[in-house]
């Protein structure tokens, strides 16, 4: 429930157009919705600006559906991560209007009036192994009302491929790098750039890469200063948090 939305029931209270009582069913349901197996925070979008994103790992798509509905009656965004196409087909039998990015794995919802979006972020992929952790990221930043530019395939194996976008590099407000391997994109664009950078590890790589971690901890270790790191194949933390910047 957004303030808008609160504020509207608490002024036709005080204009005697609804009763206390229908006043309260409207509002029963915040700031949680217990439905036995998850309790919906219907209360987030209050504290955040925007609603509870559900993360489809370890969930049946029953259970995805079920909460997506909630999270659809209350509010004008829905945005799940990690979920598979089983799960979306069961979530659009509720909701026809959600969409499905099969790259990112993402479901979306928006019946927000649309304005305009906001520019300045800017999402780099080292290679296209790690587009579906990057366009997670894009997806995310982009539900929140931001226009996202992408520039994928530029990791330092070829680094004259990066460096002709540094010009529009340097206009950013916020960058987001993609990488596996040994990750070491972040660094390289931190040291050219005045924006922050967050770095984004993926899973993918050969042995010693060990899943991620290889990468992990190289952008941990960066030399260039305004490199913040979330974990591995975490495009939605990293949206999210660059949305939170570009707000600003």
């Amino acid at each position: 429930m957004k303030a808008e939305r609160l504020a509207q029931i608490l002024a036709k209270i005080e204009s005697k157009d609804i009763s206390v009582e229908v006043a309260l069913s409207q509002l029963r349901t915040l700031p949680f919705e217990d439905l036995g197996f998850a309790k919906v925070d219907h209360h987030r979008t209050l504290r955040k600006g925007f609603p509870e994103v559900v993360i489809g790992l370890g969930k049946t798509p029953e259970q995805i559906a079920a909460i997506a509905t909630k999270l659809a009656a209350q509010g004008e965004h829905l945005l799940v991560t990690k979920a598979s196409p089983r799960a979306f087909q069961a979530v659009r039998k509720e909701l026809t209007d959600a969409k499905y990015n099969a790259l990112a794995r993402t479901i979306t919802l928006d019946r927000s009036k649309k304005s305009a979006l906001k520019t300045g972020i800017i999402i780099l992929s080292a290679g296209t192994a790690d587009l579906p952790v990057a366009e997670e990221a894009a997806v995310t930043a982009e539900i929140m009302g931001n226009a996202v530019e992408r520039i994928y395939d530029v990791g330092v194996a070829g680094v004259h491929r990066l460096l002709e976008h540094i010009p529009r590099l340097q206009k950013a407000r916020v960058i987001i790098a993609v990488a596996g391997m040994e990750g070491a994109l972040p660094s390289v664009v931190g040291g050219l750039v005045s924006a922050p950078v967050i770095g984004v590890p993926t899973s993918v790589g050969y042995g010693t890469s060990f899943g991620g971690l290889a990468p992990l901890l190289s952008m941990l270790n960066s030399c260039a200063p305004g490199v913040a790191v979330v974990n591995i194949d975490n495009g939605f933390g990293a949206g999210y948090l660059a949305a939170l910047i570009n707000r600003a």
